[in-house]
């Protein structure tokens, strides 16, 4: 098992996929040149499951992928569907963090793939606010 320094048991991975986003938020990608780091940067899907795994056998029970933006990585449900494979062996919960703008057209295969819970980052319903509502529209 794992423990942090106040000796409270750690229970939660979060994973970042890429450091790709299809927004550009102020507060997570402040520099105005666009991202030009390349897929053969990430680690592969091979390479996070084997990682996830190792976290797993120490008590690790929920994950959760964040990035960037995760759905911009593409086949995430092939990882998707890899990381589910960890169930038996202690893995409790599968979780992505997401601006929801491409959920409506993936919803359904995320799930089918092993994914339990979604938990989209909103930062206002208010278009002043939030000019970048595009794909917030969408989704709700």
């Amino acid at each position: 098992m794992l423990f942090d320094s106040f000796n409270r048991r750690v229970k939660d991975l979060r994973v970042s996929v890429t450091d790709r986003c299809n927004f550009r938020c102020f507060y997570c990608d402040p520099d105005p040149a666009p991202c030009t780091s390349s897929d053969s940067d990430l680690l592969t899907f091979d390479e996070i499951h084997s990682i996830c795994e190792v976290f797993v056998s120490l008590g690790i029970e929920k994950i959760r992928l964040t990035g960037g933006e995760p759905m911009v990585r593409k086949g995430l449900g092939v990882l998707i569907a890899q990381l589910a494979c960890l169930k038996p062996l202690g893995l409790q919960e599968l979780a992505m963090i997401t601006n929801g703008s491409s959920f409506a057209n993936k919803a359904a295969q995320l799930r089918s793939s092993g994914l339990n819970r979604i938990t989209f980052s909103l930062d206002s319903l208010e278009t002043r606010h939030f000019s970048l509502n595009y794909g917030l529209r969408q989704t709700l």
